[in-house]
């Protein structure tokens, strides 16, 4: 689903430079999208129920956009974001969206209102410009869209033109909707959409109700994960149930990129822990021990890894007490990797049955650290810029740093990352664009001929994380 209304949007400016990225992007603009990680809703596609309306589903969900009003004093209240304290919060839509085009201007320059006004345009083709004196006018002309048929969920995802997409569920969560995917066709091994295995909840010894979540796991699974050798089991037998619903790969979101192997001690950890007599530095110990573990299960199963360090969880612990979880209260950290992943690269790094894909939010060890352990470990590939580096300006750098030390065909592709469902084209078209722009630059050097450039770019958007993350079997 290219970008039409603004054909050179994001390409270079240079005249010879635009031409030659003009053929770049053509190549790939229609090409289907691989999503690979992400966290749209499953039911949302399992159920194919009409959307609710404009600000339900483009302003409440999204916490970039709301972090940024309460940056400004709006409270998340005011847009519509559910309490878990009680505090009453906005249900009107109209109302909602007027309060945040009051704010639009706050927008000015961040990937936010490109992505934003890219889905105006382009999913629901409303081109009148968003302001206070037009929300009305923006606001009705969405909300009549989403009123028709072809506005519903796997009708867009049609129109999306997406292959894969992957969700992102606990080890607690039944599959139910994807079982419900499956059965009409979408889902399953080989599926349309399919899930990830993310197990932070039963991990995080600091995560709110981790004991009693280990206690879920035991019911679910019929092991006693009152002992460590029952936990590890657990996991494994919820791995397979993952793996029967479609998934390629796991995830984990840790506070650091620590890895460690505590052989004898975990168990001592783990049940230190289950009595919650857990000791300082015990959360980020278990937490690097259990990287250890899943790559060895990733040995046995096949899934993949993925690894996302370096986010400070609920920071704001205001907008945590007032509303909870991933309402825009994580901030970046300082992320080390060298160090941090050393016990398990001496492990394993160096065995091709691996693949860990790694992301960071500090964009300081693009060059540093991470370009120079993908170029030199066999298990080790390198993810997109993501979350608050997922713009084009970090996009670009990220090419420019990277690609000198590790090259293109050590990273895994693009991923959104989103829960914005609509605005899954409109991202993966601006990292094809902005690839589109860097290997232009390539080819006007005299440093890559057009035709690897043009093969590069369809790596890059296409066969690379269909690739890495194991999709293509009984795929169109």
């Amino acid at each position: 689903m290219p970008t039409s209304t603004r054909p050179d949007l994001l390409l270079p400016a240079d005249p010879g430079q635009r031409a030659l990225a003009r053929e770049l992007y053509a190549l790939v603009a229609r090409l289907p999208i691989i999503s690979p990680h992400g966290h749209v809703d499953p039911a949302l596609l399992a159920e194919d129920e009409p959307f609710g309306d404009p600000a339900q589903l483009l302003i409440v969900p999204d916490h970039y956009l709301t972090r940024m009003l309460l940056s400004q004093g709006v409270p998340p209240s005011e847009l519509g974001v559910p309490s878990r304290d009680g505090t009453p919060v906005e249900t009107d839509g109209r109302r909602i969206w007027r309060r945040f085009a009051e704010h639009w201007h706050l927008f000015r320059g961040t990937p936010s209102r490109l992505w934003l006004e890219q889905t105006f345009t382009e999913v629901f083709g409303v081109d009148t410009r968003l302001s206070p004196a037009t929300a009305d006018e923006v606001y009705d002309a969405l909300a009549a869209k989403l009123a028709e048929p072809d506005f519903r969920p796997r009708a867009l995802f049609e129109r999306f033109n997406i292959e894969v997409l992957a969700t992102t569920e606990s080890p607690l969560d039944d599959l139910g909707r994807h079982a419900k995917l499956a059965a009409d066709g979408w889902g399953g091994p080989g599926g349309r959409v399919v899930t990830t295995f993310r197990p932070d909840n039963v991990v995080d010894l600091e995560f709110e109700d981790w004991s009693a979540n280990v206690d879920r796991l035991g019911e679910i699974t019929g092991e006693d994960t009152g002992t460590y050798a029952g936990y590890l089991a657990a996991l494994r037998a919820r791995r397979v149930a993952f793996i029967d619903a479609g998934a390629t790969s796991s995830d984990h979101g840790h506070r650091t990129a620590r890895t460690l192997d505590l052989g004898a001690d975990a168990a001592t950890l783990f049940d230190r822990a289950r009595r919650g007599r857990a000791e300082p530095g015990d959360a980020e110990a278990f937490a690097a021990h259990m990287l250890l573990e899943f790559a060895r299960m990733s040995l046995d199963d096949g899934l993949v890894m993925q690894l996302h360090p370096g986010a400070v969880r609920n920071h704001n612990r205001w907008l945590y007490a007032r509303h909870g979880r991933d309402v825009g209260g994580d901030i970046p950290q300082v992320t080390e990797y060298v160090h941090a992943l050393a016990p398990l690269l001496d492990a394993y790094g160096n065995d091709p049955r691996l693949r860990v894909v790694l992301y960071t939010l500090d964009e300081d060890t693009f060059t540093r650290e991470l370009a120079p352990l993908a170029g030199g470990y066999a298990a080790l590939l390198l993810g997109a810029p993501w979350w608050f580096l997922d713009s084009p300006e970090v996009l670009r750098r990220f090419r420019e740093t990277v690609t000198e030390t590790a090259g293109f065909y050590n990273t895994a592709g693009f991923v959104d990352d989103t829960r914005a469902f609509c605005s899954i084209p409109v991202r993966h078209d601006v990292a094809r664009r902005i690839d589109a722009g860097f290997l232009a630059r390539l080819v006007a050097e005299h440093r890559l001929p057009m035709d690897e450039a043009a093969e590069t770019i369809v790596d890059l958007a296409y066969r690379l994380p269909k690739q890495v993350y194991k999709f293509g079997e009984g795929q169109q």
